[in-house]
């Protein structure tokens, strides 16, 4: 018997059947959905170690799926990788830095898919604080330093898309100019 459980969730057999392919040699089992409904019924049934998840599904979509893992704390912390064809896709419903789980565009190669699976793992032991416990740190005066070094992050990321959005403006500005 397989160490590990990866749930493939994919409405096409040929991207299960490529993910398998592509995974890393290793002590698990990999389990197939062709549905979101299979999906979260595999999901809730054999608890996986790990979740790679098609946004565009029939029955149930991969965002109803995905809403349906953020509802329950057990099912929340499972490594999660959403695959989709066009990124914009999970953006109109998620917006970016992708925090808790990680994306990939298919197509995909073997080593951005083991790459894809490795953040996975790591953005799903970051420790998630929920609207209602930043009233309570505010109100209790503190923040443990795991909420401070991910708020740390999030305000880096934000000055850099910050800065890069300002050189962009900056080249727009100087090209409007130029063609004035």
């Amino acid at each position: 018997m397989a160490g590990h459980k990866i749930l493939v969730i994919d409405d096409s057999k040929v991207i299960r059947m490529r993910v398998r392919d592509m995974l890393p040699e290793g002590d698990f089992e990999v389990l197939e959905a062709k549905d979101g409904l299979e999906g979260i019924n595999l999901i809730r049934q054999e608890l996986p170690n790990l979740i790679m998840l098609d946004f565009l599904l029939p029955r149930l979509s991969g965002w109803e799926v995905f809403q349906e893992l953020q509802q329950e704390d057990e099912l929340k912390s499972i490594p999660l990788v959403i695959m989709s064809g066009r990124k914009e896709e999970v953006t109109d419903k998620l917006t970016e830095p992708f925090e808790f789980f990680e994306f990939i565009e298919k197509p995909f190669e073997k080593h951005q898919l083991q790459g894809a699976i490795r953040s996975a793992i790591s953005k799903s032991k970051l420790p998630r604080v929920k609207t209602t416990d930043t009233s309570k740190l505010t109100q209790s005066g503190g923040a443990s330093s795991d909420e401070v070094a991910i708020l740390r992050e999030r305000v880096n990321k934000l000055e850099e898309e910050t800065a890069a959005l300002k050189r962009a403006i900056g080249q727009l500005v100087a090209f409007v100019k130029q063609k004035l």
